[in-house]
């Protein structure tokens, strides 16, 4: 009963059944779990005399004057009527809804619930109630749903139709195990989906919230241990002489920190251990996540097999190229490039050096993972910025050799309890810790008014040999709109500073022409370089300096970290000044963060905590399928909970076999065959 389609339920159709459809609700169980995103308490009505202005309300009035029409201007008509009860009269108010007309009729009672508004002569209005004739209480008198819309959709349409399908879907399968729902007091499902859509009171809304929020992460927690299982159980190649990396790491200019050190030997240890590893490294910009990579490719090529390393652009890929080279020269260790940009030639020729084991170590974009690239014997795939890939693009790396060991790395912080359900397919190791001696980017959050000292300091630092990146939101004008435009700030920039050469670079240029600005930015050719956020992952400037970011109350805490990150990577103090407008307090308190702390991890806490995880990141980005009901910094207790009973599940029926669990197999499967954790 479920599964059947809503286009069958009373009232939806073909056509609305299409409109449900973009909200991506197809079915009877589509529409149950379709929750609402607030409730309105409309159970209590209140006298007109004691309504206070500013706030939303129910009144039971009847009608002292039919609906009049006053056209105001074009493409705004006013519809009006004025309602009374033994306390006084009030003044309903409509706008461009001709519907409205005809609806009442005079002496009749009805119920209105709507905001409390004066207008400027004085006189108390309610402007656009909901409104139903007295008695009725289908959309008044009780605590009513609110739910996110489409275009053609009404709250009434969709409360409607979630009133049949609750109906028509009658007694509902149990997911959660008994002994699972009595550990962690968890509602009964049927008690649950009631109340979550048509709370008795908001005790019994908050009872059923907290079930919907424990099942949806259990079914994601079971999803990914069950991925993660499959991974450990693949065996992998054993790497039995793991500690040849001593003999590289004495050859680095720089002592491993303890971070590092913790995080190579849990490499290490994987490599031995006769079992695919499959690990995420995570740490801050200049934390030293490729040093660690270069000693596990290095342990890979002592121990007689290829690396791979793959990176999500041509400029990422050759800087690691170059550090790649710097780090093993003199060590017999063949690195070589493979792009999508490289001549017909040396791609031929990269192809056949790699086929042959010639290439010990292939550094490249996604050209890496084509068909006809063929490895002589692949151990290890090390992956750079983990959100730009996919799982199905490890995957195809990791077909690439037999079961080779698969390392990736980010650069974006992320709370541990996020990285858990974000990773969890992954086992991860964090370097929280910098090298010593590393300087902190100062970073000061200025008004408009700071403009032509900001400036100057920009042609002071220029002038001492540094390079500067103009990082803004748009990359072309919009209107009603003060943000600043990459196209038309370059253009400002070139005239405020014509001895300087400016560089413009957005999403909108093509792969080759972005290619060409940064190429020239890397090389010093250009000195100050205008960009939007395409300038946030990975490349190496180490003389830029200076950091100027317009607007930065329109970027996540993350995103501005992230942008901040690519300076202050030379031996020169560096410098990020965020151009901040708004005073509301919580861009204060954003502006504050970013100036106190140079902690990504803190900082990826105060982010989540104040925009909540939907703007965190794009979640589909991460591969992350998008909550329908639980925040993942509210229900911090709940996630908890749910991993314990997950692996609690797991511990006692690794195959989701007995019967108490084939509901929730079916529940994983079904995630999983959607895609949702894979993509």
């Amino acid at each position: 009963m479920e599964n059947k389609s809503i286009r069958y339920l009373k009232g939806v159709g073909e056509a609305r059944a299409e409109l449900f459809a973009k909200k991506g609700i197809k079915t009877i169980e589509d529409m149950l779990y379709f929750f609402p995103r607030a409730h309105e308490d409309r159970s209590q009505t209140k006298k007109i005399a004691d309504c206070e202005i500013g706030e939303t309300v129910c009144v039971s009035a009847t009608v002292f004057s039919p609906v009049r029409e006053t056209r105001i201007r074009k493409n705004m008509t006013i519809y009006s009527m004025t309602v009374c009860d033994d306390t006084g009269a009030l003044s309903v108010i409509w706008y461009n809804n001709r519907f409205v007309k005809g609806q009442f009729h005079t002496n009749d009672e009805y119920i209105l619930f709507g905001k409390i508004t004066k207008n400027r002569y004085g006189k108390t209005e309610m402007i656009n109630p909901v409104y139903e004739k007295a008695g009725a209480e289908r959309y008044t008198g009780k605590i009513v749903p609110i739910y996110p819309l489409t275009g053609g959709l009404t709250q009434k349409i969709v409360q409607r139709t979630m009133e049949l399908a609750l109906k028509e879907a009658g007694r509902l399968e149990e997911y959660i195990p008994d002994y699972i729902r009595e550990k962690y007091k968890l509602a009964e499902i049927n008690y649950a989906m009631r109340n979550i859509h048509f709370p008795d009171d908001f005790q019994s809304y908050n009872i059923a919230r907290e079930r919907f929020v424990f099942e949806e992460l259990l079914i994601l927690q079971l999803a990914l241990l069950n991925r993660k299982g499959e991974n450990t159980q693949a065996e992998g190649i054993v790497f039995e002489d793991t500690r040849c990396t001593d003999d590289f790491v004495k050859t680095l200019p720089f002592p491993l920190t303890n971070a590092q050190k913790r995080t190579l030997d849990e490499i290490l240890k994987d490599m031995n251990s006769g079992k695919m590893m499959n690990r995420l490294v995570q740490g801050d910009v200049g934390s030293g996540k490729t040093a660690v990579a270069a000693a596990a490719i290095y342990a890979a090529v002592k121990n007689g097999t290829q690396a791979a390393m793959m990176a999500p652009t041509e400029i990422l890929a050759s800087q690691h190229l170059d550090t790649l080279t710097e780090f093993f020269k003199g060590m017999d260790i063949n690195v070589v490039l493979l792009t999508g940009g490289m001549k017909a030639k040396d791609r031929r020729l990269a192809y056949d050096m790699i086929s042959t084991g010639a290439a010990d170590v292939v550094v490249g974009t996604h050209a890496i993972i084509q068909e006809q690239v063929e490895f002589y014997n692949l151990g290890l795939v090390v992956a750079d910025e983990q959100h730009r890939f996919g799982v199905e693009q490890r995957a195809k790396l990791a077909a690439k050799g037999h079961n080779p060991h698969m390392l990736i790395m980010s650069a974006t912080p992320i709370p541990r309890t996020l990285a858990l359900i974000l990773y969890g397919d992954l086992d991860i190791s964090i370097i929280d810790e910098l090298p010593p001696g590393r300087k902190t980017v100062k970073t000061y959050a200025v008004g408009e008014k700071m403009r032509k000292r900001v400036y100057a300091f920009l042609q002071k630092n220029i002038g001492a040999g540094m390079q500067a990146y103009v990082v803004c939101p748009l990359i072309e004008e919009a209107e009603n709109t003060d943000l600043q435009n990459a196209a038309e700030l370059a253009e400002k920039i070139q005239k405020v500073f014509p001895m300087f050469k400016v560089g413009l670079m957005h999403g909108k240029m093509r792969p080759k022409m972005k290619d060409e600005i940064m190429n020239g930015f890397v090389k010093g050719e250009i000195q100050i370089l205008v960009s939007t956020t395409v300038i946030e992952v990975g490349v190496n400037v180490p003389n830029a300096g200076l950091m100027i970011i317009e607007n930065a109350e329109r970027f996540g805490l993350s995103q501005l970290h992230q942008l901040r990150g690519r300076v202050g990577r030379g031996t020169e103090q560096a410098y990020c000044i965020l151009f901040a407008h708004g005073n509301n307090e919580i861009t204060k308190k954003r502006m504050e963060t970013m100036c106190m702390s140079n902690d990504g991890f803190y900082i990826s806490e105060q982010d989540l905590e104040l925009r909540g995880p939907g703007d965190f990141f794009g979640t589909r980005q991460h591969g992350l399928p998008e909550m329908k009901i639980a925040n993942l910094f509210e229900d911090r207790d709940i996630l908890k909970q749910s991993q314990e009973a997950a692996a609690m599940v797991l511990e006692h029926d690794p195959e989701l076999e007995a019967p108490e669990n084939r509901a929730l197999k079916q529940r994983c499967d079904r995630l999983i065959a959607d895609e949702i954790v894979m993509n």
